[in-house]
């Protein structure tokens, strides 16, 4: 089941990235929930998909190292 918190949690970022306040909260509340090393594995996955979008660039910086 934990492997699927990190897809359901992709689903939302991509459902929500239309609005970078709402896109940092569901950011902030997955990183309550998720283990270290699905943080990683999101991390991976969010520094490509901010690609090319400068209203959420600084987004990776928002988990923990």
């Amino acid at each position: 089941m934990r492997g699927t918190m990190v897809a359901y949690t992709k689903t939302i970022l991509e459902r929500v990235s239309f609005d970078p306040k709402l896109f940092r909260k569901e950011l902030e509340k997955a990183v309550k929930v998720l283990l270290p090393y699905e943080i990683e594995q999101l991390r991976e996955w969010l520094t490509q998909f901010v690609h090319g979008k400068p209203e959420l660039s600084d987004c990776p910086n928002l988990l923990p190292a």
